[in-house]
């Protein structure tokens, strides 16, 4: 899929190899304009950030010397990462009181139901029988 004018890609999370980097960055930039792309990394992404570094000084970019300097990954531990990446904890983007608001809200909806009851009555106000909402 291409999506035009894209100028910007976030990296919530680093990508596995610089393959995959290059593939996740190239959705700026394309037909010759210019883009800019954000990555997000942990201390547990350090061994990853050598070889991304490399194509990015490669590109002409500039990288910080602190990455340059990190050791470099050996084949075992990438294909190890590369097989299965890191896990992480889901990302909310939803403030807390929000959550919380919506939580209690459902809460309340649901003890209103449980607490009507639909009463049916014959011709002389008898009444039949009691059935709850659903």
């Amino acid at each position: 899929i291409d999506f035009k004018g894209v100028n910007m890609v976030i990296n919530y999370d680093l990508p596995t190899s610089a393959v995959e980097y290059i593939h996740r960055i190239g959705r700026t930039g394309r037909a010759g304009h210019t883009g800019k792309a954000v990555t997000f990394f942990t201390e547990d992404d350090k061994p990853l950030l050598r070889s991304i570094a490399n194509v990015i000084q490669r590109a002409g970019c500039p990288v910080p010397d602190y990455i340059k300097h990190f050791p470099k990954l050996q084949s075992k531990q990438k294909k190890k990462l590369i097989k299965k990446p890191l896990t992480r904890e889901s990302i909310c983007t939803t403030p807390q009181c929000f959550l919380k608001k919506a939580k209690i809200k459902t809460k309340t909806a649901k003890e209103n139901i449980k607490e009507k009851k639909k009463v049916k009555e014959d011709k002389n106000g008898n009444k039949l029988q009691t059935v709850s909402e659903s």
